[in-house]
């Protein structure tokens, strides 16, 4: 009579279950790759930027990573610099030589000359992660960021790509759609925002690409790639996490910040 060799049964038992282990990662991964599960929709099956985000972090201080500092001594604690992480990808800007002096001369003049200060618009990509809420509104020929911060606005063209009429303070924003990122090539920058209140700066040959990708319903995960030959030796990008607002009536208000501003910029002009 045949009889079953343990050993045989065992190593095929063995074997049966290494080949469904690997054809139900066959047909898992794929999937989780195709699809992001959660992530919300436009009927067009685009995901669904809309909403207001927000960015929680302290790039807006500085880009790199940074201790606690004081302000100026009038505000105290108020001016206060709060320690943070860095954003940018190996924490280091590759500034040339030529424009690092500039970089230590922005710093050094902060307090007055950062245009933050004086309520100018800010630019990209800083009006993402100012401590300020914006909102996305996804429309099909093209979409619209709006900015609490000084009123500050975008549109991103989604069709054929365009060329700035002139320089701008926020720059000429293309986008398009790989996958379920949203990349937008911006260009067309003038030389008067800084990337940050540590005096970060750029030429008007800046160039910024932005991918904004859905990790979650309330979850975005934010990058741009940031170029100019005139001030930095190699490109270099920065990436964090934006934030949704979800709380009950969640929208933007008001804040043209120019009225606090009229001392800093015309004080000097009043008549005596």
């Amino acid at each position: 009579m045949w009889m079953m060799n343990p050993m045989g049964d065992l190593r095929m038992r063995l074997i049966r279950a290494a080949m469904l282990t690997v054809a139900t990662l066959t047909l898992v991964v794929p999937i989780a790759g195709q699809a992001r599960p959660g992530i919300p929709r436009r009927p067009d099956g685009k995901p669904n930027l809309n909403g207001i985000w927000q960015a929680l972090n302290t790039a807006n201080w500085d880009l790199q990573t940074h201790g606690p500092a004081g302000g100026p001594p009038i505000l105290g604690v108020l001016g206060a610099i709060p320690p943070g992480m860095g954003v940018v990808e190996g924490d280091e800007i590759p500034y040339l030589p030529a424009a690092l002096p500039k970089k230590k001369a922005n710093f050094e003049k902060r307090w007055t000359d950062d245009p933050e200060v004086k309520c100018y618009l800010p630019g990209v990509p800083r009006a993402n992660y100012m401590p300020y809420p914006f909102q996305i509104l996804q429309g099909s020929p093209a979409i619209l960021i709006a900015y609490q911060y000084a009123g500050a606005s975008r549109i991103i063209n989604m069709g054929k790509p365009t060329e700035a009429p002139t320089d701008s303070w926020m720059g000429w924003s293309n986008g398009r759609w790989e996958g379920d990122t949203l990349v937008i090539d911006v260009k067309g920058f003038n030389d008067s925002t800084w990337f940050d209140r540590a005096g970060n700066h750029h030429s008007d040959a800046l160039h910024v690409v932005e991918r904004y990708t859905l990790t979650g319903p309330n979850m975005m995960q934010y990058e741009a790639t940031i170029e100019d030959a005139n001030t930095f030796s190699k490109p270099w990008k920065v990436s964090m996490p934006l934030y949704k607002h979800t709380e009950k009536n969640a929208h933007l208000l008001e804040f043209k910040c120019v009225e606090f501003t009229e001392e800093m910029l015309y004080g000097h002009l009043r008549k005596k």
